[in-house]
């Protein structure tokens, strides 16, 4: 008998451990989005927790200083700052006008300090005008036959 209990109790500090391990890993990785007029009202009450953000890049807003990346991320006339400093490659696509997605925290200066970056170029996924205007073509000649 003495054996069964502490085979039970291995097995409870064994599952105990594993999901205080989970938990804990879940509530330092959790990320909270928001919208950059959400972060605008953030900087009044500053927050200091992991949030991601997405916009549109600004054209011209891209500089490259060393090891950072500034640019400005916009939502309709909403702005927002940001300083890229991770160690990961900027995606291919991250440009002028392609829409982002930082990760980071939102600094006491009201400027988002990115560790991660996610970008993706619109265009990319439309079709070209040229493409556009053969379908519609296409559409009315098979209208017709």
């Amino acid at each position: 008998m003495k054996t069964y209990v502490k085979f039970g109790v291995l097995i409870a500090l064994i599952v105990g451990s594993l999901v205080w391990l989970a938990l804990g890993g879940i509530s330092q990785t959790k990320t909270y989005y928001k919208t950059i007029p959400e972060l605008a009202e953030m900087a009044k009450n500053r927050q200091d927790q992991r949030l991601r953000v997405a916009g549109d890049i600004v054209p011209g807003s891209i500089v490259r200083h060393g090891a950072q990346v500034f640019f400005t991320l916009h939502q309709g006339p909403q702005t927002l700052n940001v300083v890229y400093s991770g160690t990961d490659p900027l995606p291919d696509t991250f440009k002028d006008n392609a829409q982002a997605l930082a990760d980071g925290r939102l600094g006491p200066d009201g400027v988002f300090q990115a560790t991660k970056i996610q970008a993706k170029c619109a265009s990319k996924y439309e079709a070209k005008p040229s493409q556009r205007g053969l379908s519609h073509e296409t559409a009315a000649a098979s209208k017709v036959s």
